[in-house]
C-alpha cells in the first residue's frame, strides 16, 4: 500500500511538472485581425521566453518591426506593450492547451485606440 502512494505521489508531481513546461511561447507566430471598416490586417510576433519574462518583437502590416516591453507570462497568461507613434497598446493572452494558439486581446492604454481580438498560430 506504502509503494502505491509512492507511485501515485511521483506521478502527480511528473504530471504537474510537464504542465509548467507546455506554456512556452517561443517562436514565431501569425494571425489576422479586423479592421472597423471590414478589412484584415496581418500581424507577426517572435516571442522569446525565459521563465516568467517574454522578449520579443512585432512585425506590422508594413514589415516594421517592434520591439515589446513589460512582457510576462505566467502559467498559460502572457502580457506585453508596444509602443510606436507615440501610442502605447496593452496585450493580454491566454495559451491553448496544445500549445499552438494565443487569444490575444489588444488595447491603447490611452483609449483612443478600441480594444481588438486576435488569434495567434505558431508558425511550424
Amino acid at each position: 500500500m506504502r509503494k502505491l502512494l509512492y507511485v501515485c505521489a511521483a506521478l502527480v508531481l511528473t504530471l504537474g511538472a510537464s504542465k509548467v513546461h507546455a506554456a512556452d511561447v517561443t517562436g514565431s507566430w501569425k494571425g489576422q485581425m479586423s479592421t472597423p471598416d471590414g478589412g484584415t490586417i496581418t500581424l507577426g510576433y517572435t516571442f522569446k521566453q525565459d521563465g516568467a519574462k517574454l522578449t520579443g518583437s512585432s512585425q506590422g502590416p508594413q514589415g516594421d518591426t517592434i520591439e515589446i516591453s513589460d512582457g510576462k507570462v505566467d502559467g498559460n497568461k502572457i502580457s506585453f506593450k508596444i509602443s510606436f507613434n507615440g501610442m502605447t497598446m496593452s496585450s493580454e493572452g491566454t495559451l491553448s492547451e496544445s500549445g499552438d494558439e494565443i487569444k490575444l486581446s489588444t488595447k491603447s492604454d490611452g483609449g483612443d485606440f478600441p480594444g481588438m481580438e486576435v488569434t495567434l498560430k505558431r508558425d511550424k
